[in-house]
């Protein structure tokens, strides 16, 4: 036995490779094969030179250099001997040079769509690893549009020229959407309430339109946190929320998602601390956060609260405060002490209010809407309230408001950027309302003109019911002064069933501010010639007597307080409006005028808003009767829905609609995003309201309904569906209002 193992260990060392040992004297190093690549590249990647002595380590470790150059397939090295001297030869087999890519089977999503996700670029060198990522980024795109089976797969075609073709060719499979989210281990939370935290939707019956149901897989993972922040807002900080278990049914055609949670025990509040600079007594500072010990714990509201003492601070001049909640829990006793640590950071001014990104608009435009000043402390209340004045302008697409060190430690800069969209427009075309028929426009209309922030409107409307001319100018700042100060002329024809209406008149406004900055107080004088003319014959007396011309001068007082987050397009916030108009300044028409207006949103889940609007008025004729044009009518797309537009209201004995001296009505919204890229918006509603004489106020109206809001590239589209809950025998069932286009 020990001889053989001898003789077996010579044979081993005997047929061991002889470039083991092996060094080389070369003459010269040279590079074989390339094409695209120069020679002077390749070499420079690598540490040998020639007339140097050289290993095969070395020689090892220079392939893999020129092989992370990332242009070759292949890479060999050898050692040939030419006249009497030992040459280094190189190799190397050029990757393809990506001319063209294709793709097949892609009939769901675009072609165009798919180039801007994939990471192969032409022309470029061929890299398996780039192929690879592009037909990932193509899969989640398929899997966003819900395509979950769809299979990518790559070839390549390389020419003479050593150049390829590469397509990518899809099978897409059938459509694959969320039947159902399912729910192991939840007891706190109905599968309801877990659903309504998420993004991620089971399928509906629009599901074509809206896309809900389509599973995204980056969109399920910030779901698992939002489970997760639900159970930590009502104290069960030990939750786990487990990664998905998705499976296909319905031959592969649609989705089940089972999410398992464990729970664990519920955490209270124990100590409540606040450690560090404290520019108040203690307990004054804690007052800001709305936990309590022995309270169930909140993340939510410990985040709140930090924001508060954050805000606190910086509202006294601390930009630079850290408010850092530091937590110990107790597993023994269910409990979280918590203490605030807190930096105040030094006391800052603003030294310069920086304004970037306005081409056309002014810098004083922007600055005048600013509550901050330059040499005053910091508050980081007034930059908030700063950037919701900008965005409220509605001359940007964004505002962005930053701060910056100042040229020392006790300043600070205010960074204002903003993206300017478009504030001016033309526009010649049509629109359909079901209460004006087909309506032709034109208009021109500028919200910031001579990018001073003035507003100019020119417009005209044709329609089969009703004309429109207008012209008007506004400035909100007059003479750089808080003061709106603007007019306009019109000229109005209207029809309807018992009579027609011509206006010409024109109105001053003057504007200013009054108790804060969330509240104005606006002047409107109107001085209107007005004929009413083609009356029935089968109207009732009230409407015969207004026929003929008569003269309307009057002053309107206005009060309205906006506290909404963005004037444009509200999700919080209220407004209330107070008018009175006072008639028989001059002219034939002697009445006032009151009206209350109302209105609060608030933010509700999943991107949802809640709005309550009311409107109650009175009008009240001293000297004549109140014009039958002046009084209260309601019903339609503006008032109370499934009625028809004006008559909703008293009615004489004819039958005929004869306005009230009282209105009053309310509307109660769900607003919900249903595309959000498109910004299409689905509504359903309650609406309940009348109008009456002075001396009877009863009959309350109702309606219900649903409808889809779209601010289309042709103007804001309604179409809204209301449900008459108690219709009279002269009244339908229901009412389809539609308007789109402008409508002045």
């Amino acid at each position: 036995m020990i001889k053989r193992a001898l003789l077996l260990l010579v044979l081993l060392l005997w047929t061991a490779p002889l470039w083991a040992v092996s060094e080389y004297q070369v003459a010269d190093i040279v590079v074989s094969g390339n094409r695209r690549v120069k020679a002077d590249s390749i070499l420079n990647a690598i540490s040998l030179h020639k007339g140097q002595t050289v290993t095969p380590p070395q020689i090892d470790e220079a392939i893999q250099a020129i092989y992370k150059l990332g242009r070759f397939s292949d890479v060999s090295a050898q050692v040939e001997l030419q006249n009497n001297a030992q040459i280094l030869v190189f190799q190397v087999t050029e990757r393809p040079l990506v001319r063209n890519v294709k793709y097949e089977g892609n009939e769901e999503i675009g072609t165009e769509r798919l180039q801007g996700v994939v990471t192969l670029k032409v022309p470029d060198i061929y890299d398996p690893y780039e192929v690879q990522k592009s037909i990932a980024a193509i899969k989640a795109e398929y899997v966003k549009e819900g395509y979950y089976a769809a299979e990518i797969t790559s070839d390549s075609q390389v020419n003479d020229e050593n150049e390829a073709l590469v397509t990518f060719r899809v099978a897409e499979g059938k459509l694959v959407r969320i039947k159902e989210l399912r729910f192991e281990g939840n007891t706190i939370f109905d599968a309801g309430e877990l659903r309504a935290a998420m993004d991620t939707q089971e399928k509906w019956m629009f599901s074509w339109l809206t896309g809900r149901g389509n599973y995204d897989e980056a969109l399920l993972e910030q779901d698992l946190e939002r489970i997760t922040d639900l159970y930590f807002n009502r104290g069960y900080i030990r939750v786990k929320v487990r990664k998905p278990v998705i499976s296909l049914v319905d031959d592969r055609s649609h989705m089940l998602v089972l999410i398992q949670i464990d729970e664990g025990d519920q955490y209270r509040i124990g100590k409540i601390d606040a450690v560090g600079d404290l520019i108040d007594r203690k307990g004054e500072i804690l007052n800001h956060l709305q936990l309590r010990p022995g309270d169930v714990f909140s993340r939510e509201l410990l985040r709140k609260g930090v924001s508060k003492i954050t805000d606190l601070y910086a509202d006294k001049g601390y930009a630079y405060a850290n408010v850092s909640p530091l937590s110990r829990v107790d597993d023994a006793t269910k409990l979280v002490d918590l203490a605030l640590e807190i930096e105040q950071g030094p006391q800052v001014s603003v030294e310069r209010i920086n304004i970037s990104g306005n081409t056309k608009t002014r810098d004083k435009v922007i600055r005048r809407e600013m509550k901050v000043v330059e040499g005053d402390l910091f508050n980081a209340s007034a930059l908030k309230r700063s950037k919701a004045r900008i965005n409220n302008l509605g001359y940007f697409e964004a505002v962005d408001v930053t701060t910056s060190e100042g040229s020392k430690q006790s300043l600070v800069n205010v960074d204002v950027n903003v993206k300017e969209r478009s504030t001016g427009t033309f526009s010649i075309g049509a629109g359909y309302s079901s209460v004006d028929g087909f309506v032709g426009q034109g208009s021109i209309t500028q919200e910031n003109f001579l990018g001073r922030g003035l507003k100019l409107n020119l417009a005209a409307s044709l329609g089969s019911e009703s004309n429109t001319y207008q012209i008007g100018l506004t400035d909100p700042y007059f003479m750089d002064k808080n003061l709106t100060l603007g007019f306009e002329l019109y000229k109005t024809s209207r029809e309807w069933d018992d009579f027609s209406r011509d206006a010409t008149g024109g109105a001053l406004k003057l504007g200013m501010p009054v108790l804060d900055d969330y509240s104005r107080a606006l002047f409107v004088y109107r001085y209107e010639q007005k004929k009413i003319y083609d009356v029935s014959f089968f109207a009732s007396d009230d409407i015969k007597d207004e026929e003929g011309k008569s003269t309307i001068s009057s002053i309107t007082s206005t009060f309205t307080r906006d506290t909404t987050d963005y004037r444009l397009d509200p999700s919080s916030g209220q407004v209330f409006e107070a008018s009175w108009e006072l008639a028989g300044i001059g002219g034939d028409e002697k009445f006032n005028k009151y009206i209350l207006d109302y209105r609060h949103f608030w933010p509700a889940f999943l991107g949802t808003v809640v709005s309550a609007h009311g409107q109650v008025g009175y009008v009240q004729d001293w000297g004549d009767e109140v014009p039958i044009d002046e009084r209260f009518y309601l019903g339609g797309i503006n008032t109370i829905r499934g009625f028809d537009s004006r008559e909703v209201g008293p009615r004489d004995e004819n039958g005929d609609y004869t306005g009230g001296d009282m209105e009053a009505y309310a509307n109660f919204e769900w607003i919900f995003p249903l595309a959000k890229d498109m910004g299409i918006k689905g509504v359903t509603f309650f609406d309940v309201g009348n109008a009456w004489d002075t001396d009877y106020m009863s009959d309350w109206r109702y309606s219900v309904g649903a409808g889809i809001r779209w601010l289309s590239p042709l103007g804001p589209l309604r179409l809204e569906w209301g449900y008459n809950l108690d219709p009279e025998e002269w009244e339908d069932n229901a009412r389809l209002d539609f308007m789109i286009g402008r409508f002045f």
